[in-house]
């Protein structure tokens, strides 16, 4: 079985899911390779002597290896896992301030918000050029997909690629843990089923094991009362009767009140963290003397991340259920939203694949945030594989966070001109 890692030089990903590999019982023995894949030689080469110690410490038969080329290292692939970005943190603190500055108020700006649009579109260059190779030198592969903005990359992915492509994310494990803290229980003792989008679901039932009671009512109620609780989580479960996830950060992004609670600080610029004396200058080059250090241990610890669980349950037919997979609901896993969005349901993995499960309507107020974003979501896909700046404007309006044609205008024509190097051209 060959397994390919396109972005593994990222020291956080990258890192994960060649520890949750090399943690993996289940595939030991089983003739495993995986192919590190990545644009930086310098990070691909720190990263596959990182996983071939931590494969030693591990006491792992599985074989990693470089792909300098990425052609070669797809083919004959059955998983092919994505997480790619360029210059990550400086072309996202402008998605964050430019719009800012232009008057849109918004939150993060990396998933929903008007930053999300650049963002999605420099990760488009990026993956669908990689699922270009894989229709053609491994088009029986699974793909899947950790780029975000998720739900945005993983719609074009399905409509300008014939790939089988799965989107994850742990998100939802970020729920699961409030409601079993709300309700005193153990990690297996709750069920929990939640629906909707990628960073912008609702939890529809958290079944009691124990009883088979569904004991969503409380954990709402508490959440209600948590004082501690982040303030626009505990506002859309007062006012809209929903336990979403609950990192204001996160569902800020699609709501234009999301400042309100949040504010508009980009929580990685400067303004969020102390000057100190002695140390280094922003921007100063890191030292990479020390890249690769022979005591592992710390690194093999599971990353969060179930991408190597999803491998495990095909391979070995478990059927087991996974609380969150992001698919196209083309069969209407959630009964009361459009057959063309990407949405993320619970599934049942096993030999035969991953399975959406049916989980029938979320409550419709909050649907209708989602149906907008859906809408943004096929603009962009058509943006892109036309090269529409028109569409792409429509995209950027229909924005909850964008409240100005004139502003809106200016924001394209100076982000297209600030990114170009990273994205596509627009006529």
């Amino acid at each position: 079985m060959k397994i390919v890692i396109v972005g593994a030089g990222s020291r956080s990903f990258g890192t994960g899911m060649v520890a949750d590999l090399c943690l993996a019982r289940e595939l030991r023995g089983r003739g495993t390779s995986v192919v590190l894949v990545d644009a930086d030689p310098a990070a691909l080469d720190r990263a596959l002597r990182l996983a071939r110690l931590m494969a030693e410490r591990a006491g792992t038969d599985i074989a990693f290896e470089a792909g300098g080329d990425l052609r070669g290292a797809l083919r004959g692939a059955r998983y092919v896992i994505v997480a790619v970005a360029r210059r990550r943190y400086e072309l996202w603190e402008q998605d964050f301030r430019v719009p800012l500055a232009h008057g849109f108020r918004q939150v993060l700006g990396e998933n929903g918000g008007p930053g999300a649009l650049f963002h999605a579109l420099r990760s488009l260059e990026l993956v669908i050029p990689i699922c270009r190779a894989v229709e053609e030198e491994s088009p029986e592969a699974l793909v899947l997909n950790f780029t975000n903005p998720e739900a945005r990359v993983l719609h074009a992915i399905l409509n300008l690629t014939r790939v089988r492509a799965v989107g994850l994310c742990h998100g939802v494990f970020s729920a699961e843990e409030a409601i079993r803290r709300y309700l005193d229980a153990g990690p297996d003792d709750i069920e929990v089923t939640s629906a909707g989008m990628n960073h912008f679901y609702c939890v529809l039932r958290a079944l009691d094991r124990r009883t088979g009671r569904d004991r969503l009512a409380e954990a709402l109620a508490k959440a209600r009362e948590d004082p501690s609780a982040p303030p626009l989580f505990r506002k859309m479960a007062e006012v809209f009767g929903v336990f979403t996830f609950p990192s204001d950060d996160h569902i800020g992004e699609y709501l234009s009140y999301g400042t309100e609670y949040h504010g508009t600080k980009w929580p990685y610029g400067r303004e969020c963290r102390p000057v100190r004396l002695g140390e280094k200058p922003e921007g100063s080059p890191r030292d990479e003397s020390a890249a690769v250090h022979e005591d592992v241990t710390g690194l093999l610890r599971p990353s969060g991340e179930i991408a190597v669980p999803v491998i495990c349950d095909i391979e070995l037919d478990r059927s087991s259920r996974r609380s969150a997979v992001n698919v196209l609901n083309s069969e209407g896993f959630v009964s009361n939203l459009p057959h063309d969005a990407v949405v993320e349901v619970p599934a049942i993995v096993d030999a035969r694949g991953v399975h959406p499960i049916e989980v029938g309507p979320i409550p419709e107020t909050f649907a209708a945030y989602m149906r907008t974003q859906f809408t943004i979501h096929s603009l962009l896909t058509e943006a892109y594989r036309t090269r529409s700046k028109s569409l792409l404007l429509q995209a950027l309006l229909l924005d909850p966070c964008v409240n100005s044609i004139s502003g809106a205008e200016r924001l394209l024509d100076e982000m297209l001109e600030l990114q170009r190097d990273f994205l596509p051209t627009f006529g």
